[in-house]
């Protein structure tokens, strides 16, 4: 006896299901790896940079837009806040509507240097995409979509079903 627990078959769906996932995880490890050495040439992190990037596409956000836009968790966004702030790329400036609340701002010189290296970062984006065609990009979007939207209402189910 070897002591392996006994082997449970996946159905078809099952393996369908787990190959997709697999596959997406590395597909985007992949492109993440390219894009992370592309910002890590201008000394930023990928999360420095994507903070960055949404100051510079939407303009003064309130730290919990912030965080919602960019997907990191409350203390990271502090965190990366206090790093980019050392940095001299972002400012905090008070909400005169609520005394609880800041904004994070790019500084002069957080703007130029997006403004520097943001057109060649979007080249690289579209060089390591280039894999699939726009029209296939296209298809990806949308699938990708779709299913994102399915995990959320199946994620909201389970914590409806467990409560």
């Amino acid at each position: 006896m070897t002591g392996t627990a006994p082997q449970t078959r996946a159905t078809g769906a099952q393996e369908v299901a787990l190959k997709l996932w697999v596959v997406l995880a590395r597909a985007h490890a992949s492109v993440s790896r390219h894009l992370e050495l592309d910002v890590a040439r201008h000394g930023l992190t990928g999360t420095e940079f994507g903070i960055l990037e949404a100051l510079y596409h939407k303009g003064p956000l309130l730290l919990g837009s912030l965080q919602r836009e960019t997907l990191i968790s409350s203390g990271g966004v502090t965190y990366v806040m206090d790093r980019l702030v050392a940095k001299g790329l972002v400012a905090r400036q008070d909400c005169p509507d609520d005394r609880r609340a800041r904004y994070a701002v790019l500084t002069p010189a957080g703007a130029a240097l997006m403004a520097r290296i943001f057109p060649e970062h979007a080249r690289r984006i579209e060089e390591v995409l280039a894999g699939l065609t726009t029209a296939e990009q296209g298809q990806a979007i949308a699938l990708l979509r779709t299913l994102g939207l399915a995990a959320v209402g199946t994620q909201e189910s389970t914590v409806t079903d467990a409560a």
